[in-house]
This record gives structure tokens, C-alpha cells and sequence, in this order.
């Protein structure tokens, strides 16, 4: 299967979005990553440190627990923001056409969104993807990653203008996402790589990571 470059795909994506949208909302949506940036939130944990334990329903409702997961072989676990964003659909689908080599490395690939469990289906559904899709309403496990952030209000403004309704996606209207972070766990739970971003479009390559995961 060839393989698409997910940065390609983002630069792409890019281009048009500055074609279309208003210099003004731009500027507030850089705004709002520089802030992100400069505060203390959504840093994340570092290579080296015991990712938390956690039980999550998948896509269909079924519990789903790390350790188990674990139990089998090393994990990459990446925390997207949801099914509405173009550049985590992107990430999903790289990282399916990726999953041959993920799973000849006997890893499993586990995604995680604050999104209600209808939610994370119709994203797995849509992107077909045919890994691990869990729904972390509250954003609780990824609050123990400590990659949670509050959108600032005039963010927020923009997004509803979009008519995008974050609150009905993940039925909670705090309106506090994970920023974008993918992991690679061992099997005794220890973080081996970790790549953490404000920026939501800036996001490591899938294919880097599997290729980081072959040399662990």
C-alpha cells in the first residue's frame, strides 16, 4: 500500500484554509496556540515517565484497559482532539495505512479523544480505521497525561461562528481539549518516546514513530 505523507496533506490543507479564512480569525487562532504555548498547560509527560492506567469505552461501548493492552506488547497511544478536526483525521488515516507495520512490530495502536462514544464511531467509521477508538468524556485520562487545556472564549466564539458544536461531541460544555500528543508506551509502562505540541498542526509523522518503535 502506498502511504501518504501527512504533513504533505496538512501544508496542503493550510494553504487553502489562509485562502478562505479572514485575516482577523487567523490571527486570533495563532493568538490562541502562542497563549497555549507561554502557559503552564497541556505540557504533557515526558519519555521516561509511568503512563497512567485507565479503562476507556471503545467506539462501540466496550471497556477498554491499558494494562491489558500492554499485557500483549508496547502500545502507541496518540490523543487527538476529534472527529471535526481536519488534521486529526488526517493523523488517523496516516496511521491506518500504517497498521500492518504496527502490528508486525506487536504493538497496538490506541487513539483517544474527549468525544462521546457515538461520536468516536462515526469518526472510526468515516476515517475506517481499524484500531483502538476510545472516548474520554471529561477528558479525566488525558487530564492525567496532563495535556488538558481551556479554549479561550474568543476561540470558542470562532469555532461555534463555524458551527461547530463541541459541547454536543462531547457532551460537557467546558470547553477544554487534550492538545495533540502521541506516546509510545513500553510493555512495564514506562513512556519510550513522546511527542507534545501546542500546535495542534504540528504533529509528528506517523511513519516516524513506527519507525521509532522498530528500534525500541
Amino acid at each position: 500500500m502506498t502511504t501518504t505523507n501527512m504533513r504533505e496533506q496538512y501544508n496542503e490543507y493550510i494553504a487553502k484554509f489562509k485562502e478562505k479564512t479572514p485575516q482577523e480569525t487567523q490571527n486570533k487562532m495563532t493568538e490562541a496556540i502562542t497563549e497555549l504555548e507561554n502557559s503552564e498547560e497541556g505540557k504533557g509527560l515526558r519519555v521516561g515517565d509511568k503512563a497512567p492506567d485507565f479503562t476507556l469505552p471503545d467506539a462501540s461501548g466496550k471497556e477498554v484497559k491499558l494494562s491489558e493492552i500492554l499485557g500483549q506488547g508496547p502500545v502507541i497511544l496518540t490523543f487527538y482532539r476529534g472527529g471535526w478536526c481536519p488534521y486529526c483525521n488526517m493523523e488517523l488515516r496516516a496511521y491506518q495505512q500504517l497498521m500492518e507495520d504496527i502490528k508486525a512490530t506487536g504493538a497496538e495502536l490506541v487513539a483517544i479523544s474527549p468525544q462521546t462514544p457515538d461520536a468516536s464511531l462515526s469518526t472510526k467509521e468515516k476515517n475506517e480505521l481499524d484500531y483502538f477508538v476510545l472516548s474520554d468524556e471529561g477528558n479525566q485520562v488525558a487530564d492525567e497525561y496532563k495535556l488538558v487545556y481551556k479554549l479561550p472564549p474568543y476561540l470558542v466564539d470562532i469555532y461555534k461562528e463555524k458551527g461547530l458544536d463541541l459541547e454536543k461531541a462531547n457532551d460537557s460544555d467546558s470547553w477544554t481539549l487534550p492538545v495533540s500528543a502521541t506516546y509510545i508506551i513500553q510493555q512495564d509502562g514506562t513512556i519510550a518516546y513522546e511527542y507534545t505540541k501546542a500546535d495542534y498542526k504540528d504533529r509528528v509523522e506517523p511513519s516516524e514513530v513506527v519507525e521509532k518503535l522498530k528500534t525500541l
